[in-house]
């Protein structure tokens, strides 16, 4: 479970770190919103760094989780829900995930 929400608590540094900064460019809003996101960046790759695995196999696992958390992001914020077609992806995402992050060491 501390694999899994480490992963989570970095995909979302990541996704905040890159909607504001996005929010700034695409939707003219303030440009202090660069501040947090920096912030946010910098905290996704220290979290990056918490993992245990090998640098290579984190980076692989991390993406599963990615696009988990970036359809969530679709759902929550975007308020567009997510297809079937997506909701399929995500499941095969996080089946290469877990093969990758919970295979025999």
């Amino acid at each position: 479970m501390k694999t899994i929400t480490l992963y989570f608590a970095t995909a979302i540094a990541e996704i905040v770190g890159c909607y504001l900064p996005w929010l700034w460019l695409k939707q003219n809003g303030s440009p202090w919103l660069l501040i947090p996101a920096g912030v946010s960046l910098a905290a996704f790759a220290w979290l990056l760094t918490l993992h245990e695995a090998a640098t290579g196999r984190v980076y692989a696992a991390y993406g599963g989780v990615y696009i988990f958390a970036a359809i969530l992001w679709l759902w929550a914020v975007d308020g567009i829900r997510p297809s079937n077609w997506d909701v399929a992806g995500v499941a095969v995402a996080l089946l290469g995930m877990s093969i990758i992050a919970f295979q025999p060491r």
